[in-house]
């Protein structure tokens, strides 16, 4: 698979990721972007390590950074972790949404053997509070295009939150299954703006990666 890297320097890389690619993964034989990157960089500088500082779903495509070093990836962490880095994401959901933006709050449960999470009331063991804020940008055919900010970051939660609000992401299989999946071969969700402090220079840096593909077509003139 080719790389699609949006930018490099000493102590890191930012690229895309595709729907479909895990970001890491031990089964034998499988693509993931750490194995990928690992290749790409001791083809070209005969250095294999990469940092892993945050994840995507593998169904889910946009933008990642990883570290070069263990010192970028130490300081990279730690913004992911305190919330200095920013994530701002683009979602197909199904449907006509009645408000046009809004705030979820919810408790998140997650479910390690089935890899799932699920809304549960506060206070209940292992449950942690998940946020995030939408607005909705377009709308046709039957879906909407949403933008999403998220303010924490828990397993799934833009797929959880939003299904338990009303407002399923076409192409979800797991928490909104058959909805949109005729169109959607992945969950229509996309990283789409990246934002984080360089860890050497201290330069704030952004990047936007334009989601591909599926239903995200329908809105590519927005």
């Amino acid at each position: 698979m080719k790389m699609d890297i949006l930018y490099e320097d000493g102590q890191l890389l930012v690229c895309r990721k595709p729907a479909g690619v895990p970001v890491q993964s031990a089964r034998v034989g499988t693509q993931d972007m750490v194995s990928l990157l690992k290749n790409y960089r001791m083809e070209r500088e005969k250095d294999s390590y990469i940092g892993l500082v945050h994840r995507l779903d593998q169904p889910v495509q946009g933008v990642m950074v990883f570290a070069k070093t263990k010192q970028a990836a130490a300081k990279l962490s730690g913004q992911a972790a305190d919330g200095r880095m920013k994530k701002e994401y683009l979602a197909v959901i199904c449907g006509k949404p009645a408000a046009k933006e809004g705030q979820l709050v919810d408790y998140l449960l997650k479910d390690g053997r089935a890899n799932t999470s699920s809304i549960v009331k506060e206070g209940v063991k292992g449950a942690k509070r998940a946020e995030l804020s939408y607005q909705i940008l377009a709308e046709a055919e039957g879906y909407a295009l949403a933008r999403i900010r998220l303010l924490t970051g828990r397993h799934h939660q833009i797929r959880v939150q939003m299904a338990g609000a009303g407002l399923p992401l076409a192409g979800d299989r797991k928490y909104n299954p058959g909805a949109g999946a005729e169109a959607a071969p992945f969950v229509a969700l996309a990283a789409h703006r990246l934002s984080f402090i360089h860890p050497g220079t201290g330069k704030a840096m952004e990047f936007l990666a334009e989601p591909e593909g599926g239903l995200f077509a329908a809105f590519k003139n927005f």
